[in-house]
């Protein structure tokens, strides 16, 4: 064999290696959505895993019809959402069926469509424990936004406009929060 020849089977073996080995096993905070959507399926349907991958399939369409924003995305991902461009919902039946743990299911849906364990949940902002100084506007913004008090700062440019609009509605939308801060005097 000629030296070429050697060097070009030890670089494609070294490429084979590297990519089989590099893989690292996933988390369940790096597929939050993923893991959590599957368990809420099995809670709702705990007898669920009994029944063969078409019911399962079936269930689980039914099941999607019912959620929103990120839980609605995950679906629509894997075929779940009537409206599901691609369907992989069979990569997720099959294993569900074996129980196998959801991590390692959220695990081969990954592998079909990376962008399913991208999805992660916003983090919400304890009001009670809130430091106005630390918060950024877009952190405001969304306080807000959730309260559907876009209106209350219509024209607000500066970060104390905003921190303004949320502290005056904060009575209203949060309460509790209110009067920790207010107990803490922070307000």
């Amino acid at each position: 064999m000629s030296k070429t020849l050697r060097l070009v089977a030890c670089v494609a073996f070294c490429a084979f290696f590297l990519r089989t080995e590099g893989k690292k096993p996933l988390q369940e905070e790096d597929c939050e959505v993923c893991v959590n959507v599957l368990r809420n399926f099995e809670k709702k349907y705990p007898d669920i895993k009994d029944k063969d991958t078409d019911t399962i399939e079936a269930t689980f369409q039914k099941f999607c019809k019912n959620l929103k924003e990120k839980d609605e995305r995950f679906c629509y991902y894997i075929g779940g959402a009537a409206t599901s461009a691609t369907n992989i919902l069979k990569m997720m039946s099959r294993p569900f069926k074996n129980h196998l743990p959801m991590v390692k299911i959220c695990e081969k849906l990954q592998d079909a469509d990376p962008q399913i364990c991208d999805l992660k949940y916003e983090k919400k902002v304890d009001l009670g424990e809130i430091n106005f100084k630390k918060l950024k506007v877009k952190d405001l913004k969304k306080i807000l936004s959730d309260w559907n008090e876009d209106a209350a700062c219509k024209g607000c440019s500066e970060k104390s406009e905003f921190e303004r609009a949320v502290k005056q509605l904060m009575p209203k939308h949060a309460p509790e929060a209110y009067q920790k801060l207010k107990d803490r005097e922070e307000l």
